[in-house]
């Protein structure tokens, strides 16, 4: 059982919800974060959570500063998720890096468990299939080559160093603290400035997870995952864009106009988005609680705590 934990991306949405998850299991959690970052209060204040300063793309520069008394790594810290940065391959190619130094740092900790964060990026585009660990992966952008080949070298290394290697492919999740850029955030922030949004004409079926829901599903993983496993991480259902769009508006006022086909269709627009979570479910037990209603409602609660 996990007592003592590291975290990299805690000023995240998702290394946010992990560490709340964390700090209410009782698990130390030793909190890695950027200098100076503007984000954190996104990292929860508790007894159970220290925090150091640390350049993700040097992390090493920790090894033997730490105690070698932990029991997993999380890395969830990624540069260049969204828009233009997802093809900057310089910089996909340094998070491999990064991806790498944290494998040697969570062998140098005592760590006996890696976790690593991936992407449906991964996979590419694959029209009317769920996601599988065994979906053939071709990725299309330099954000998902650069996850692809994370999970796969990290994988190698923590085979040599006999430590449990965990990649989670991470479909679309939202909650407090999700990016500005998101099709989630972007709607509850223009729809409570009673704005009209535009949307293409939502037809995509999608995946949606609430971030409390991800946390778990990492969790779970990382404590009864199998060695080697690679675990789609959504809630296994699907339904047209336009309908999330629409609780969205429901929650917040109803009478809100939205603009649906206004805006066309992405290029390479992924139109069919769903995780099979068949084999997480077996080997963790993990499965989804927080519909995605309830999960808007708080988020937009959290949203007007934070205006």
């Amino acid at each position: 059982m996990m007592k003592k934990v590291i975290v990299t991306g805690g000023t995240g949405m998702l290394g946010s919800a992990l560490i709340r998850l964390l700090i209410s299991k009782q698990i130390s959690v030793l909190v890695l974060v950027r200098p100076g970052t503007n984000r954190m209060d996104m990292v929860p204040v508790s007894e159970y959570v220290k925090v150091q300063e640390c350049d993700v793309n040097h992390l090493l520069t920790l090894k033997g500063k730490i105690a070698d008394d932990y029991d997993a790594f999380f890395h969830f810290a990624w540069g260049g998720t969204h828009g233009g940065a997802r093809d900057d391959v310089m910089l996909q190619n340094r998070n491999v890096q990064a991806t790498l130094e944290a494998v040697e740092l969570a062998h140098a900790a005592g760590c006996h468990t890696f976790l690593g964060a991936g992407s449906q990026a991964e996979y590419g585009r694959v029209d009317g299939i769920p996601l599988s660990p065994d979906t053939p992966t071709n990725p299309e952008t330099g954000y998902g080559i650069g996850k692809l080949c994370a999970g796969s070298m990290s994988r190698i290394l923590c085979r040599k160093y006999g430590m449990k290697h965990i990649w989670v492919r991470i479909l679309s999740t939202y909650g407090p603290g999700d990016g500005l850029h998101t099709m989630v955030m972007s709607g509850i922030l223009q729809m409570l400035k009673g704005e009209r949004p535009q949307y293409t004409l939502g037809e995509q079926m999608w995946d949606y997870l609430y971030c409390d829901d991800a946390a778990r599903a990492f969790y779970l993983a990382a404590e009864y995952g199998k060695d080697g496993a690679i675990y789609p991480v959504g809630s296994g259902k699907v339904r047209p864009l336009s309908e999330y769009i629409c609780s969205i508006r429901d929650a917040i006022d109803p009478g809100i106009e939205i603009g649906f086909g206004e805006i066309p269709y992405y290029d390479k627009q992924v139109m069919y988005l769903c995780a099979d979570i068949r084999t997480l479910t077996e080997d963790t037990g993990f499965e989804p609680e927080i519909s995605f209603e309830e999960g808007i409602r708080r988020t937009i609660a959290w949203v007007r705590g934070h205006s």
